[in-house]
């Protein structure tokens, strides 16, 4: 079994910043892919970002600019940062990973994002 547990979430202030981090564990032979989605209230869930085993960050189009991915590659953890937060970046952040070879996935639980004045 993997284990993914994702931390950061809570209250954050408009404008200010986040930074969630991602922690993957259990038994894999190695990371293939992780990746940061969001699902905001009343919406489907949506890619922000992936990193692949070795490369740089990948974002969704209408992402990019907007969010920093980086990995901790010793550690198996990703991170996720966004700056100057607007209430669109409201919701629920999950983590996923893909490992062995891109053969199995799973998914964090969620930590959610709510966004205050």
């Amino acid at each position: 079994q993997v284990q993914l547990v994702e931390s950061g979430g809570g209250l954050v202030r408009l404008g200010g910043s986040l930074r969630l981090s991602c922690e993957v564990s259990g038994d894999f032979s190695e990371i293939s892919r992780m990746d940061w989605h969001r699902q905001a209230p009343g919406k489907q869930r949506e890619l922000i970002g992936y990193v692949l085993s070795g490369g740089p960050a990948i974002f969704a189009p209408s992402m990019k600019g907007r969010f920093t991915v980086s990995k901790d590659s010793a550690k198996n953890i990703l991170y996720l940062q966004r700056d100057s937060l607007q209430p669109e970046d409201t919701g629920v952040y999950y983590c996923k990973v893909v490992t062995d070879r891109f053969t199995r996935v799973f998914w964090g639980q969620g930590t959610q994002v709510t966004l205050s004045s």
